[in-house]
């Protein structure tokens, strides 16, 4: 049965918890971001419009929705580092947990709702980020941008964007034995893949020391690395 102290619990989850575990999980990005010298990175809590700004940190009114870190150009840029940055948001709060639980253990702490429930947003994070699958949106979560390094050597991005050009190439070639020509969607995919080419040159290469790599990672609704 939801009862009275169940909604008190809802909202403190809410309003407090949730927020609390999105920005330590985000911080992780932050953290690493800032030692490999990522530049133009923001740490952004919330939604909605802006309550106040730091240098490097924006809390917007709706904090408790939604949590991203963005950031350019790392240096030095390449796959050990970007692993990095994807493990730093489940190194972060797997250490915050671990540290929480053996204060809680030692008596340091007073188990309550307030931890558990804590430890619990916590541990859910890290293993929906160890998850290596794609999300509905396209971005892969940071256990599989990991995974993707070690297995493939290659970016989750540079690894799809493989995908999408064989699956175009593919379904052109069809279209040809078909005696058809390039769809419109076919034919702006190609466009724009050509042109991001020719702007960015290798830039989806994580092995290219000149890289410049823009990333947003979101959390609490759906975690764009971010990551």
């Amino acid at each position: 049965m939801f009862g009275l102290f169940d909604l008190l619990r809802l909202l403190m989850s809410v309003l407090i918890i949730l927020p609390l575990s999105s920005v330590l999980r985000e911080s992780g990005y932050y953290l690493a971001a800032t030692i490999l010298g990522a530049k133009e990175k923001k740490l952004i809590i919330g939604s909605g419009p802006v309550l106040f700004r730091l240098p490097t940190i924006e809390v917007r009114k709706y904090f408790f929705m939604y949590s991203w870190m963005e950031y350019e150009e790392l240096n030095p840029s390449n796959r050990f580092w970007h692993g990095v940055i994807y493990a730093a948001p489940i190194i972060n709060p797997l250490i915050a947990g671990l540290l929480i639980n053996s204060l809680l253990a030692e008596g340091v702490l007073s188990s309550g709702v307030f931890w558990d429930t804590f430890l619990f947003y916590i541990f859910y994070y890290i293993l929906f980020d160890l998850l290596p699958v794609y999300l509905p949106d396209g971005q892969p979560t940071n256990g599989r941008a990991i995974f993707d390094l070690i297995w493939h050597g290659e970016r989750s991005d540079y690894m799809k964007k493989s995908e999408e050009n064989t699956d175009i190439e593919e379904k052109t070639h069809e279209n040809h034995e078909e005696g058809q020509g390039y769809t419109q969607a076919q034919e702006e995919t190609m466009e724009n893949r050509d042109r991001d080419q020719r702007e960015r040159g290798d830039h989806t290469n994580p092995d290219d020391s000149d890289e410049t790599e823009g990333n947003r990672y979101s959390e609490q609704g759906r975690t764009k690395p971010q990551e």
